[in-house]
């Protein structure tokens, strides 16, 4: 077992084994909660806290993993490029939500803050919450906030979107593919975009073209905010 758990690539089977058995949890029970994303994190935070594996070693284990995000990122583009008739199609719709939703974002999160007196850190650790989390981490950081936090705050945000966009969409009848990708992408980033993947190409191509846009946007309106 020693020679099993001390091997460098335990934490990367662990990631691929949970987020495989969620997948297979969701496909049999089809309920949001079964996100096969949230379903491994929640397994691999149980691990970790029960000294089954250290953080350190798993994160050492996953570096690999984590040094291909990008690159699974600007794959992306591939939907967009096959819907990019579409997307020039609604190029004034696209923005006017892009800003709408970023701007609604920063809204929240300034407002909430100031009405519970959180401390400045805590309001620009979280005001990126909906972006990437590059870009969301270069706007905590510039205006003093915590990247601890800024993370959790990023990965609950994707993985809230991931969950509750379908049901959402569903309950407010929204049957434009174009609005429901734009909605996902705008809310709920990177994460957000892998369920938009699963719904449709029009969905993803929408989504992954509001993550960049609301990501340019959210900077431009947080700096001239603070």
């Amino acid at each position: 077992m020693d020679a099993i758990t001390s091997s460098p690539l335990f934490g990367l089977f662990l990631s691929f084994l949970f987020f495989g058995v969620g997948t297979l949890l969701f496909n049999k029970f089809r309920t949001p909660l079964l996100n096969p994303l949230l379903f491994a994190i929640i397994c691999c935070i149980a691990l970790v806290e029960g000294g089954v594996i250290s953080l350190e070693k798993y994160m050492s284990d996953t570096a690999i993993m984590q040094s291909l995000l990008p690159v699974a990122t600007t794959l992306l583009a591939v939907n967009i490029y096959k819907q990019l008739k579409t997307v020039k199609e609604y190029a004034a719709a696209i923005l006017i939500s892009c800003l709408a939703g970023s701007a609604t974002s920063i809204l929240c999160v300034v407002g909430l803050c100031r009405l519970f007196e959180a401390d400045k850190a805590i309001e620009a650790s979280l005001i990126g919450k909906s972006c990437t989390t590059p870009i969301a981490l270069d706007v905590s950081l510039m205006n003093g906030g915590m990247e601890g936090l800024t993370v959790i705050a990023v990965i609950c945000t994707g993985i809230a979107g991931a969950i509750l966009a379908p049901p959402l969409a569903k309950l407010f009848k929204v049957k434009s593919p174009v609005a429901e990708g734009l909605a996902i992408g705008t809310s709920s980033h990177v994460i957000g975009t892998t369920r938009a993947v699963e719904i449709g190409e029009i969905q993803s191509a929408l989504s992954g073209v509001a993550i960049g846009i609301c990501g340019l946007i959210t900077v431009i309106l947080v700096t001239l905010f603070y």
